[in-house]
């Protein structure tokens, strides 16, 4: 069985995303027991699930459940509440928005953590022991089993920050609709915020760019880069891959580190413009002009 969920898009006009979900019904022990053998490969450690049950049952089953469905003791005291690991669908990847992610990519969440919300960085696991802690989450869902994870998208070089490209950042912000999303001051606070939700109906929260915290996923320029172009799977921030061009996805890094509260580069640059926020009421521009 398998049961589709329609994914809303932020930032742009409405576009149906459908992810194949696991059926909970479908998951027994002896579906899990079959899979205790998964492993993981992160650079030149292997891990194995079978030796990660320990760490798990101490760390991270208060939150994440036996069963890895995210239904732990600690759920109803949760928000965000904690990642289903038996969909296999995943927000921090490298890879293109509905595949599966890399291991180096779960272990990196494992160790970064996800800001604003009660997933810590877990800096005490040894590669070893994180290694063995992605191959354990991989043993949840019956996608590891049969699909392989997607190819990581390539990231081009970071150009110069300009003027010209904050100011057409700000276009492309406006062109593709995250005011909506995010506000016109990426406070989160646009005339959709308040209708978002997870891809299980929950009520889920925009990001807000300027009170401090960083995004979840990653707070280098690479990293916003890197959600731009892969989408949060699971959430309703799409994937822009088949809708800005690479140039135009640094762009709208440079811009958004405008509205971010820490100091850069960017930011002195748009105060020397006098840069306004995006005027939702303006016509459209067609793409490249400001």
């Amino acid at each position: 069985m398998r049961i589709t969920l329609h994914k809303s898009l932020l930032c742009m006009a409405a576009v149906v995303m459908v992810f194949p979900l696991a059926s909970l019904a479908q998951q027994t022990k002896a579906d899990f027991d079959a899979r205790i053998g998964m492993e993981s490969h992160i650079a030149n450690v292997t891990g194995h699930a079978k030796n990660a049950q320990y760490d798990y049952r101490r760390y991270c089953v208060g939150c994440h459940g036996d069963r890895g469905d995210g239904m732990g003791e600690n759920f109803p005291w949760v928000d965000p509440k904690p990642r289903d690991f038996q969909l296999g669908i995943f927000k921090c990847r490298s890879t293109p928005t509905g595949t599966l992610p890399t291991d180096q990519d779960l272990s990196d969440t494992i160790g970064r953590g996800l800001d604003r919300s009660n997933m810590p960085p877990w800096n005490i696991f040894t590669e070893q022991q994180k290694a063995d802690l992605v191959a354990w989450v991989k043993h949840f869902s019956p996608r590891f089993a049969t699909e392989k994870p997607g190819t990581p998208i390539q990231i081009p070089s970071e150009p110069e920050v300009t003027a010209d490209r904050i100011k057409a950042g700000r276009e492309v912000f406006s062109r593709v609709q995250c005011w909506k999303c995010h506000g016109v001051t990426g406070e989160a606070n646009g005339p959709s915020a308040s209708t978002l939700q997870d891809d299980l109906g929950r009520p889920i929260a925009a990001f807000n760019f300027t009170e401090g915290s960083r995004p979840k996923c990653g707070s280098s320029d690479q990293d916003l880069y890197r959600i731009f172009m892969t989408g949060l799977d699971g959430t309703p921030m799409p994937s822009f891959a088949d809708n800005i061009k690479p140039d135009e996805a640094w762009d709208l890094v440079f811009y958004l580190r405008t509205l971010m509260s820490e100091p850069s580069k960017e930011k002195a640059i748009a105060k020397q413009l006098g840069l306004k926020p995006v005027d939702t009421n303006a016509p459209a521009q067609p793409s490249g002009q400001q």
